[in-house]
């Protein structure tokens, strides 16, 4: 994954993770929140864990620093692996079959995987962010 990015977006929707985020929310919703077997807790706390790994991509990037948007970032590591372990307790409970709980895992596996990658872009970055390319006079 390239990440040379950070001058020419100049919106969240075209960053490659967050559109994978929002894929993945997407295949959270078919997945679990139509699913029967889910109890309504279970659907709410995967719900808002899914949500919240695209929502605080779009945050940090909307926050126009690096350091912010690494801590953001990290927010969003974190809840892609909350979610990795709703699932595996979504499949121990068999309210997902194997191939299903594959494929969900696999995709917050990857998901991770982008955001440390693009975390450590942001860190080794020497751009910090359009807030310090501004003329505020």
């Amino acid at each position: 994954m390239k990440f040379d990015i950070l001058g020419t977006i100049n919106n969240f929707e075209n960053l490659e993770i967050w559109q994978s985020s929002r894929n993945f929310c997407q295949s959270i919703y078919q997945n679990c929140l139509q699913n029967e077997k889910f109890l309504h807790h279970d659907k709410s706390q995967i719900d808002r864990a899914a949500s919240s790994i695209m929502d605080n991509i779009a945050e940090g990037f909307e926050r126009e620093g690096n350091r912010e948007f690494v801590n953001f970032l990290t927010m969003s590591k974190g809840s892609a692996g909350e979610v990795r372990s709703q699932l595996i307790r979504a499949y121990d409970r068999q309210y997902l079959d194997s191939e299903t709980f594959i494929k969900l895992k696999n995709e917050s596996i990857e998901i991770s995987r982008k955001l440390s990658g693009f975390i450590s872009y942001l860190k080794n970055s020497t751009h910090k962010g359009n807030k310090f390319n501004r003329n505020d006079d």
